[in-house]
């Protein structure tokens, strides 16, 4: 059976980062007459309930969907070589008022982070905890993405005003502050192509199992989100296309994680979920034994609007390809959770 692999994948931040390899890649690819098909991540300027054109995909899922969908033309023969491509200037671009404006997706008078706060009462109500147990969890998450990326970056002390909470739940550093400009590329081809253009084996990262799936999105709907069935639904079927139970890994130490930490209902929820936690009162414990991200998170390793988990499937892509983990998953949350998706990546 045909295999998908990542060969290359680039990023820049604010203008720091360079994507020479990508274009010599690029190059290669004109040489030996191979035709490139282009999927794009929608940015915010798209808009949120405009119809996305072929080949765009839309939501803090739509990178995950976006490989998803380049392994199964790869497998297929449908396409040779699949670009992924994300791009969004949220720093530089969009005045306050505009970018606010396009943010509040569900109409006005409903912000996300209010939205967020309703769906964690309604997670906490469901595992019979309390108010007080999430914040402590909120608190530790982010102590443990703070650790992360404190390893890579010199710079990891939020201002002050971060600390303090913006609803009953939620601080400044438990949300996603994606104030930053963003570029990030991914290409996804077989074997056979990537050694026609002079790739290397140990640049190959093969995209061992993919899951997408979904519920109704929307206010209406968060009693049926916070059950995240949906979850568990992608999950398993990432773990059974790659074979291997990916939760076991993780607690070997023999893979890594991106968890989409947008907010702590969603990292909690894949823990509890996918069994990775055996109890909320097991997450502490294990917060404290292993880092759940590569990036150190969206509150500090930012990526905006639909580019999150682009930025993680970049950052695990070098993980893996510098060792010496077998395996790495990478999970995606579009809308308030609507719609989830995990991709499972093999050195």
């Amino acid at each position: 059976m045909e295999k998908a692999y990542i060969i290359a994948a680039e990023s820049s931040i604010d203008g720091n980062g360079s994507f020479d390899n990508y274009e010599s890649i690029e190059l290669s690819f004109k040489e030996n007459n191979i035709p490139a098909t282009h999927f794009y991540i929608d940015p915010l300027k798209a808009g949120w309930h405009s119809k996305p054109l072929k080949n765009h995909f839309r939501s803090g899922c739509a990178p995950v969907e976006a490989v998803h969908e380049a392994a199964e033309q790869i497998i297929d023969k449908t396409a040779q070589v699949v670009v992924i491509s994300g791009e969004d200037n949220l720093r530089s671009s969009y005045p306050r008022e505009t970018r606010q404006k396009m943010m509040a997706i569900y109409g006005d008078g409903l912000s996300i982070v209010d939205l967020y706060n309703r769906l964690a009462e309604t997670f906490i109500q469901a595992h019979q905890t309390s108010k007080d147990d999430f914040k402590q969890i909120a608190g530790e998450l982010f102590e443990n993405y703070r650790r992360t990326y404190s390893r890579k970056n010199s710079d990891c002390n939020p201002d002050a005003k971060w600390f303090e909470y913006i609803t009953d739940l939620f601080r400044g550093v438990d949300c996603a502050n994606p104030m930053i400009d963003f570029k990030g590329k991914l290409i996804v081809c077989n074997k056979k192509t990537a050694f026609a253009c002079g790739i290397e084996e140990r640049d190959l990262i093969e995209i061992a199992g993919t899951g997408i799936s979904s519920t109704e999105d929307g206010p209406e709907n968060i009693h049926k989100i916070a059950e995240y069935a949906h979850l568990v639904q992608a999950y398993e079927s990432a773990c059974k296309a790659a074979g291997v139970d990916i939760g076991a890994e993780f607690l070997n130490k023999n893979a890594l994680l991106e968890i989409y930490t947008c907010y702590p209902v969603v990292p909690l929820a894949f823990l509890l979920k996918t069994g990775i936690a055996d109890s909320y009162k097991h997450i502490p414990a294990l917060l404290n034994q292993y880092e759940i991200t590569v990036t150190g998170g969206m509150n500090l390793c930012k990526a905006p609007w639909n580019n999150p988990s682009l930025n993680a499937l970049v950052q695990m892509y070098r993980e893996l390809q510098n060792g010496p983990f077998q395996y790495g998953a990478v999970h995606g949350n579009g809308g308030l959770g609507y719609k989830q998706g995990v991709v499972i990546l093999k050195a």
